[in-house]
């Protein structure tokens, strides 16, 4: 299984991507961990968009359908959305189609969807993720997508994307995995920090300003490992998972 990690979303060729291609997202703070959070809580499905035009635009195409907008432009508040933050959406989401819009998580998403198939992980769910990547697999390469934030390097999600690894390495018995450099650089980086993860998420660029904003709650919630079992994935234009199987562990 060759595993290779991207280091921001922009490293991502679309012209490249097919049916050989598996992509699991990474945008730690806060994307892919609200999405998997929200799914565990009862929400029907997420749809992702790239700007908040488009976001009420698909809310008004679903007017028969019980919707939540939640979102957030470069870091701030959009009127009329719900701040994208998982635990702010816990009793929002439920049996609710969730339209969620991100400066850099959903855009990733968009960005992969040619490939075979997209999954979304976080530090949350990342053990069931994988378990499901490893009974998918055939023969195809893995990329591990972190989204980064404006084009630049996030550290939360090269973390994540190393955690992933060391539960892909548990559930494919480790000498099945062919990493790239990138990839043995996020394992070994997460090796060295594996019980930090709530210091790692808060040092980060994007974790100071959620901290200043006094979302210290939020990031504790997220940065807890595989507390849910949910395995997000891209179907169509909707991301889904196939059951809600205690979805969060309180």
């Amino acid at each position: 299984m060759k595993v290779h990690v991207l280091l921001k979303k922009e490293e991502l060729d679309e012209a490249l991507l097919d049916a050989s291609k598996t992509v699991v997202v990474f945008d730690i703070l806060l994307a892919t961990s609200t999405i998997s959070a929200c799914l565990s809580f009862g929400a029907r499905a997420v749809v992702p968009a790239e700007t908040a035009e488009e976001a009420q635009l698909i809310a008004q195409k679903r007017q028969d359908e019980a919707v939540c907008l939640a979102g957030e432009s470069n870091g701030l508040p959009i009127t009329g959305f719900v701040y994208p933050l998982p635990l702010a959406l816990q009793h929002e989401v439920k049996g609710k189609t969730l339209i969620l819009v991100t400066t850099n998580g959903t855009v990733a998403i968009r960005k992969a969807a040619k490939a075979g198939k997209v999954w979304i992980a976080s530090l949350l769910n990342s053990e069931t993720v994988a378990r499901k990547v490893s009974e998918e697999y055939k023969d195809e390469t893995i990329l591990l997508v972190c989204a980064g934030s404006n084009n630049k390097f996030c550290l939360e999600d090269f973390y994540g994307a190393g955690y992933f690894l060391s539960q892909l390495a548990v559930k494919t018995g480790g000498a099945a995995l062919e990493l790239t450099d990138s990839a043995r650089a996020a394992n070994l980086f997460y090796e060295s920090q594996s019980s930090n993860s709530l210091s790692i998420l808060k040092n980060t660029r994007v974790g100071e300003s959620l901290m200043n904003m006094e979302f210290e709650r939020e990031l504790h919630f997220v940065s807890q490992k595989s507390l849910i079992e949910t395995a997000p994935y891209l179907f169509e234009n909707e991301i889904v998972c196939e059951s809600f199987v205690s979805a969060y562990r309180s």
